[in-house]
């Protein structure tokens, strides 16, 4: 039996090693990239039909062409913000579609 740990912690410092012993990072980094990349933005919640984060990569699917030939243009500069936004580097490619 595993021996109960007595001293006071935080809530957040008990989240965070909850989400760490049971390996529920890949699942919280999928929730936090699709916060971050709709509080880049408003437009991007009227346009967007879909996102999906896989491998480091984050697949968006657009309705409009031109928006996404806008978007297109900023990519590295869309990229460094939704992971300024993360506080660490998790999305290293954007697929526009």
């Amino acid at each position: 039996m595993a021996k109960r740990n007595t001293d006071p912690i935080s809530i957040s410092q008990a989240l965070g090693e909850f989400v760490e012993k049971n390996k529920l990072n890949k699942g919280m980094d999928k929730v936090d990239v699709t916060g971050a990349w709709f509080a880049l933005n408003p437009a991007f919640k009227t346009y967007t039909t879909s996102i999906r984060f896989e491998r480091e990569t984050l697949f968006v699917n657009l309705s409009s062409s031109v928006f996404r030939e806008e978007l297109s243009y900023g990519k590295e500069k869309i990229l460094k913000m939704i992971n300024e936004e993360l506080g660490r580097e998790v999305v290293k490619k954007i697929v526009l579609r």
